[in-house]
């Protein structure tokens, strides 16, 4: 338990998923610093805490969807699945915990409402909904990139006698064994559910909103054998990540699309759905699926074909049929078109019948019919990246909020700094890496402790990024999501799952192993684009 008297830190850390624990390890354990580490939850686990759905798991390998850093527990963290289920990924952070003895730094069922910048001492101060103030000379947020719920606005939701709960606060009491469900959405989460659910409800209702490009999973048992080879390759494991795109544990391809035939695109699209893996038949088929346009139709193609050839329904299976471009986080499940072949599963896809309104009893779409459901669920995501700083009171310079410095969207160097808001460090802030999570994590992670590092040895009091590097990153990030096919898609990576919300870009595409080098480059000159022990009249604008 944390020592509740105590109230200014050399750091203050928001969020006790993989980011924040990680960064409390390194300040406190490796830099020597005071630091308290503040989560609304109840317990630790970040995104993992709340997604308790049926269904919930990582989609990234279980051997690399963890840290590096701790070498003796990647030899003894057991696993028997190839992709690890909420619990598991839970017990495994609390693990991490109990090993570096983090909790007596974290206070919990604390929610940060304000963080404002004292520019005549160079500190923070932060309020929580307890009443409490605490100070701070550094302050970070690790607040995912996925944890502020999007509930769209339906007319009469008010009057359903149902339970509606959202994906991303599962309740504990909730069974949906046996009952009536609905779910709207279709994304990660929504087919993860859908997968489940199907299995052990009475009736489920999908309401699609867009087909999705799904492929199998190949979630399975691992053996034995299979966890000990790689316990003995973590080294090798952990440098092909590092040196990779997207850091999901496989070989990305080189091979363009358009150069074998088409009778050798097949088979080697087959062979990348046989071993399943969503981001592995994007990048390990080809090298240009997410670039090329011909390339990424024909991994379209291949996909729909699958669909035929499974959904027994001729009308389920048009539904189900998406016409995009195959561009949007790429999903996976073990059986989610095979799920529509139940008898006890309705698709209705809200494009062409729309949802009218709720009722006490469930839904009713245009058509007229009125869906009796017991639990209504949404699947429909989140305000992603700067959605959870838009809840917080974040003030820098001139008492500036970060809701007015990103008005036109979400903006930042490096994905770790802002302009104006100095000794504030983002982990997954915008325009981080797309890539595999805890990767670039530690990636972010160790860097912040880094540049910390060297202010505290060179007495400096003040970290700031000027605003020209801050906009030279955006516009890089930009033109790289212009050089892909994502950007040529709505989805939640560009923000426009959030209505009213401006596209904007909100990730670098250009892979891990670039991020990394630039992150290299950028320290070995100096921290170049950062203003160390800066004051506000000298600040570059």
């Amino acid at each position: 338990m944390p020592d509740t008297k105590q109230t200014h830190f050399d750091a203050i850390v928001i969020g006790a998923g993989f980011a924040g624990l990680y960064m409390l390890h390194k300040l406190r354990n490796e830099l020597g610093l005071t630091v308290r580490l503040f989560d609304r939850a109840g317990g630790i686990g970040g995104t993992w805490h709340w997604n308790r759905y049926p269904g919930a798991m990582s989609d990234v390998d279980s051997y690399i969807y963890r840290y590096s850093f701790d070498k003796e527990l990647l030899q003894e963290w057991n696993w028997t699945t190839r992709y690890s289920p909420q619990r598991e990924i839970l017990a495994y952070l609390q693990t991490v915990v109990d090993r570096h003895d983090l909790a007596r730094d974290i206070q919990l069922g604390t929610s940060i409402e304000a963080a404002v910048f004292d520019e005549s001492r160079d500190r923070w101060t932060v309020t929580a909904d307890t009443g409490e103030t605490f100070t701070s000379r550094y302050l970070v947020t690790a607040l995912g990139p996925l944890s502020s719920r999007n509930f769209p606005d339906i007319k009469g939701r008010d009057t359903f006698q149902g339970r509606m709960v959202h994906t991303g606060a599962w309740p504990d009491d909730l069974d949906i064994e046996g009952k009536r469900v609905g779910v709207i959405g279709t994304g990660s989460t929504g087919t993860q559910f859908i997968c489940a659910a199907s299995k052990i409800t009475e009736h489920l209702t999908v309401f699609q909103r867009s087909a999705q490009y799904c492929v199998p999973s190949g979630h399975g048992p691992v053996s034995e054998e299979y966890v000990a080879e790689c316990r003995a390759n973590y080294d090798k494991i952990w440098e092909q990540a590092r040196a990779s795109q997207v850091a999901c544990g496989f070989e990305e391809s080189d091979i363009p699309a358009m150069s074998v035939s088409e009778e050798e695109r097949r088979r080697i699209f087959q062979e990348n759905w046989d071993k399943g893996n969503g981001f592995r038949f994007m990048f390990g088929t080809f090298s240009d699926i997410a670039t090329d346009p011909a390339a990424n139709e024909a991994a379209c193609e291949f996909i729909r074909s699958k669909i035929r050839e499974i959904v027994r329904d001729p009308e389920t299976a048009r539904k189900l049929m998406p016409t995009q471009p195959y561009a949007k986080r790429p999903i996976c499940n073990p059986d989610y078109y095979e799920s529509y072949n139940r008898d006890n599963v309705t698709l209705v896809s809200i494009k062409e019948n729309p949802i009218r309104e709720m009722t006490p009893k469930g839904v009713v779409t245009e058509d007229g019919v009125e869906h009796e459901l017991d639990v209504l669920v949404f699947a429909t995501g989140y305000d992603a990246v700067d959605g959870s700083y838009r809840q917080i009171d974040i003030r820098g310079r001139g008492g500036r909020t970060i809701q007015e410095h990103w008005d036109d969207g979400p903006t930042s160097y490096l994905g770790v700094a802002t302009h104006g808001f100095p000794n504030l460090f983002m982990v997954l802030g915008p325009n981080s890496a797309f890539s595999n999570l805890p990767p670039c994590i530690e990636t972010q992670v160790e860097w912040i402790t880094d540049l910390v590092r060297t202010a505290e040895e060179s007495g400096r009091t003040s970290i700031e990024t000027t605003g020209q590097a801050e906009e030279e990153w955006t516009r890089v990030c930009k033109e790289l999501a212009d050089y892909t096919i994502f950007s040529k898609v709505d989805s939640w990576i560009f923000g426009a799952n959030i209505p009213g919300k401006k596209n904007r870009v909100m990730f670098y595409f250009a892979g891990l192993a670039n991020y990394r080098q630039k992150l290299d480059e950028v320290a070995a000159a100096g921290y170049e684009g950062f203003v160390l022990d800066s004051s506000p009249s000298m600040a570059p604008a």
